[in-house]
């Protein structure tokens, strides 16, 4: 093949194309460099350093930027599968790039006949598979730098004098720019920015709030406010509309648009995503009114996968001059090269590969579609069912089977806090199917009216990311398991709320913006409680609860803006048991806090205990002075006059108990091994009750009926068994031979509680290990 290539084009040609298939390889070839990387420890090499003198190769520069693509930590997985989709056609488009850097070094008049014969093929191709005849086009790489030009188009051609007048014809008749309320943020500013006029040259029009769609711009409204500006003194030049919102995909009513700028000699520009869908067969009748526009902006790149190729704006005008006034024409070759890219990559695809994939991401919106509308408590925002290239959809708790926004928008009951929460539920739904299907591309978007919502717009992502019929089967399933999740932990948040409330130490934190069962704070038994000892206490409450056999996630919330000193609850299932889980959130912290105050107590009586021991051990050594006398302290002359004659003390030992905090002798220790007197210490606080559990049955879940691992007799009959404390067939021994042979633990335990008044009885599962310890250091 690369010799049939030598033969048939130019050897540089050739050889260009070599080496760029090369370097992609290279660049490609990401497990290899992982494993490489892996194996020889490369640090890293982004950081500034001298230029070599000498230089390098080819292949330590790419591998050079093979590092700094991916660092030397484990690359991303959807950006890892963004590279590897770039596919042949993506490879012509970087083709087109080196290219034309290769052509730009023709002698004049060969690159003005190349540029020119590119530039017109390219132009025409576009114009035919877009339906905008006798069009011209612009290529630029910034999408908005179109809209920008053509801006300046129009006001050449309404003002004149305005090539040597300047900004006094503006000043004289102030010009009006119309941009819908639902166009993307910032775009007036920055048109605004860059032809240097003010702001109150752009007017926002809102969009409907009473009949139709809530994202498309309001005729009657847009006819009024042209009026009001021309009886003003002002001049209406320009329209900016939408065939695709950026948030929601729908599309402004173009027929009446373009009636209503031909009425008032305004020029109509259109953008947005569903122009793609102008190449298919069937176009919608109010899409294909974007066909008779003035002038339409085309992003080809992430519609047909293809990498770093500019947008396109076809825009028709009579008067060449005015064009290259505006700069949407240039008489410099190289920046006609800039079609070059595109002129290979349409060549490469043909008019049906270019069809196929436009057509191949309406389908999957959909299918994506058809499966939301047999989905319970999802809500789905589509202009038109049946050629809607974009999906929005929301889990919505208020109505259970409505498959269209505008229905549900007017009877939803949903406001203030709910609405909040609902947001965050939403919020946290995007997050998870962006997780568990990152080739499905969907994102989270705001709109004004529905709140938070998620978005699939496969015209935008399937090209890059390779999406498939399976990708989209699998969002639903994803989905199909999380709604029961939020539902159940939308009912159970006031629950949880009730519960908190009712329990004594306890008080329940209100954020909506936290996606779960709630937020709660253990507050103790005292309320002169210091913040830092608060502190304290919750964050051991929080390792005691993460280390429970439960499937709950326990958490200290949000990195920023989340409330201290509080324990934040994840989502839940239905067979959560609120109850037993505020139960024993209360009963775990006071378990920590009596712990805690304990130790402070014993931090007390040892300082007073060595204070006292002090002073009783200066008390002994006086009484050692007068009992021995003066002359036995003197080193020489007591060890003579011992030796002489031996003083015959009684030896007197001391031991501090920790637990009555005092000195006491040691001659019972002697007597007994076991020391019968001192203070017990307080009992340790425990739940008021334990509840039967089933094998393989979590903390904080109650038993459903007719379950998989049990039915209902057979859980009965279960609870029965325990109840009486007879051993089930198959079941283990173990605990009934313990309780035949108690060891010598159990009958200290035995015999402290019952010295000890209160609660004797100490729940299975509870540490004891701080009471117990204190007994054994007497």
């Amino acid at each position: 093949m690369e010799n049939s290539l030598e033969k048939m084009v130019d050897p540089a040609l050739a050889e260009m194309g070599k080496n760029l298939n090369e370097a992609m390889k290279l660049l490609e070839d990401n497990q290899r460099k992982v494993e490489e990387e892996n194996e020889k420890k490369y640090t890293r090499k982004d950081i500034p350093g001298p230029l070599q003198g000498s230089g390098q190769d080819m292949v330590s520069i790419l591998q050079l930027v093979q590092n700094l693509m991916h660092g030397d930590e484990e690359e991303e997985s959807l950006q890892s599968y963004r590279l590897q989709n770039v596919g042949e056609q993506g490879h012509m488009a970087l083709l087109g790039h080196s290219l034309a850097a290769y052509i730009s070094v023709l002698d004049r008049e060969r690159l003005r006949k190349l540029t020119t014969r590119i530039l017109s093929d390219t132009t025409l191709w576009l114009c035919r598979l877009f339906r905008f005849e006798n069009g011209s086009a612009y290529y630029h790489e910034d999408d908005r730098e179109g809209l920008l030009k053509v801006c300046r188009l129009v006001i050449h051609s309404r003002y004149e004098d305005y090539a040597t007048e300047g900004f006094n014809m503006l000043y004289n008749k102030q010009p009006v720019i119309y941009i819908s309320s639902a166009a993307r943020t910032g775009l007036g500013q920055f048109l605004c920015n860059q032809l240097g006029i003010p702001l109150s040259c752009v007017c926002r029009v809102p969009c409907n709030t009473m009949f139709g769609s809530q994202h498309q711009m309001d005729v009657a409204l847009l006819d009024r406010l042209i009026k009001d500006d021309i009886e003003s003194g002002k001049l209406p030049i320009l329209l900016v509309a939408n065939a695709g919102t950026p948030g929601a995909g729908h599309t402004d009513k173009l027929g009446r648009l373009k009636e209503l700028c031909e009425q008032h000699g305004m020029w109509l520009h259109v953008e947005g995503v569903n122009l793609a869908t102008l190449a298919l067969g069937y176009v919608s009748s109010p899409l294909l009114a974007a066909s008779k526009c003035d002038s339409l902006t085309l992003t080809l790149g992430p519609w047909l996968g293809l990498p770093a190729v500019p947008a396109v704006t076809l825009y028709r005008h009579e008067d060449p001059s005015l064009s290259l006034a505006a700069g949407l024409t240039s008489s410099q070759a190289v920046e006609k090269l800039r079609a070059l890219p595109l002129w290979l990559s349409l060549q490469y695809l043909g008019h049906d590969g270019i069809v196929e994939r436009i057509k191949h991401a309406s389908q999957l919106s959909q299918r994506l579609l058809e499966n939301l509308k047999n989905q319970d408590f999802i809500k789905t925002s589509v202009e038109d069912e049946l050629t809607s290239p974009v999906v929005v959809f929301k889990f919505s708790p208020a109505l259970p089977h409505i498959d269209h926004m505008l229905r549900a928008t007017q009877t939803s009951a949903v406001t203030g806090n709910e609405r909040y929460v609902c947001d965050t539920f939403n919020q946290w739904l995007g997050e998870q199917l962006c997780q568990l299907v990152p080739a499905s591309g969907v994102d989270i978007v705001e709109l004004e009216d529905e709140g938070t919502c998620v978005r699939f717009s496969p015209l935008m992502t399937s090209a890059v990311l390779g999406t498939e019929v399976q990708d989209v089967d699998q969002l639903v399933d994803c989905l199909k398991m999380k709604v029961p999740v939020l539902r159940c932990t939308l009912q159970l948040r006031d629950d949880f709320e009730q519960e908190v409330k009712r329990t004594v130490g306890l008080s329940y934190v209100e954020d909506f913006s936290w996606p779960g069962l709630g937020v709660v704070r253990y507050d103790g038994q005292n309320e002169d409680k210091q913040e830092t000892e608060m502190e304290k206490i919750n964050s051991a409450l929080l390792k005691k609860l993460n280390e429970l056999e439960s499937d709950l996630v326990f958490s200290l919330g949000p990195e920023f803006g989340g409330e201290k000193n509080c324990i934040y609850i994840g989502m839940v299932t239905e067979d959560l048991d609120v109850s037993e889980l505020v139960e024993t959130i209360a009963a775990t912290g006071r378990e920590i806090e009596e712990n805690s105050r304990l130790l402070e107590n014993m931090t007390e009586v040892v300082r007073k205990g060595i204070q006292e021991a002090q002073v009783q051990l200066q008390k002994a050594n006086e009484e050692r002075l007068l009992e021995e006398g003066l002359l036995r302290q003197i080193p020489v002359v007591g060890s003579v006059l011992n030796w002489f004659s031996p003083f015959h003390a009684s030896p007197k030992g001391r031991t501090f108990n920790l637990t009555a905090g005092s000195l006491e002798s040691t001659e019972p220790t002697y007597i007994s091994k076991v020391q019968g007197t001192g203070i017990t210490p307080p009992p340790t606080p425990t739940s008021s009750h334990s509840k039967h559990r089933f094998p393989g049955q979590k903390l904080f879940r109650r038993s459903l009926r007719n379950s998989d691992g049990f039915s209902e007799t057979s859980s009965v009959s279960h609870a029965d068994d325990l109840d009486r404390g007879e051993p089930r067939p198959g079941s283990s021994l173990v605990g009934q031979e313990n309780a035949e042979q108690p060891d010598e633990m159990e009958i200290l335990s035995q015999e402290t509680t019952e010295d000890t008044p209160g609660d004797k009885t100490r729940t299975p599962g509870t540490d004891y290990s701080t009471s117990e310890g204190h007994e054994s250091l007497r």
